[in-house]
């Protein structure tokens, strides 16, 4: 059985746990508080974060690694393209989701008001850029649910939670965000934190 050391809010851990549930397979969580890691982590962990996913001898880091192996492992339903050229594309666009979003978090989570208002900025400029694609597809890959939905829907919920403005224009990712949330394997894998950051 597969063990996934989790944070309860943490937007990465949060990912994974949507792709366990999508998979519908016998898993374990192993709840970290990040305020005191256990001991184990650090020597599992080369950077001591989660998540981290073990399966007998095999320590995945890094949630996209993670949600690329439990995809191979448990192709049904398949959350990567099978094409090859789809799939290195969705593989770009999940590093720039991390390189132009995600990196921002942390800072964003801060109180640092400065630099806390200018991270939660560039986080709504770049998402306003791509709210136009659900004008014309219900998913960032066309109709179909994928791997890259997977991965920014853990920051769409977390919105209003770090104090993230989207403008006017961003009205079709809003409802892009509603269909992710309404995914009954979406409120599956929240947990109880999560469910506390949207009223």
């Amino acid at each position: 059985m597969m063990t996934l050391y989790s944070t309860a809010t943490c937007p990465f851990s949060h990912r994974c746990r949507i792709v366990l549930h999508e998979k519908d397979m016998d898993f374990q969580i192993h709840d970290v508080d990040p305020n005191n890691k256990p001991e184990d982590l650090a020597v599992i962990s080369p950077y001591g974060r989660v998540p981290v996913l073990v399966e007998r001898d095999l320590v995945l880091y890094e949630s996209n690694i993670i949600n690329e192996y439990i995809d191979d492992r448990f192709p049904h339903p398949q959350l990567m393209p099978a094409e090859p050229v789809m799939r290195a594309r969705a593989r770009l666009l999940l590093h720039r989701f991390e390189q132009e979003l995600f990196c921002h978090i942390e800072v964003a989570e801060q109180n640092e008001h400065k630099l806390t208002d200018a991270a939660r900025k560039i986080i709504a400029e770049n998402l306003a850029m791509i709210a136009s694609l659900f004008d014309k597809q219900k998913y960032m890959l066309g109709d179909e649910y994928s791997m890259l939905d997977v991965a920014i829907a853990p920051l769409l919920w977390r919105l209003d939670y770090y104090g993230i403005r989207l403008p006017k224009q961003a009205a079709p990712l809003l409802k892009y965000s509603e269909r992710l949330f309404s995914r009954p394997l979406f409120i599956d894998a929240l947990t109880p934190s999560e469910k506390m950051m949207r009223k």
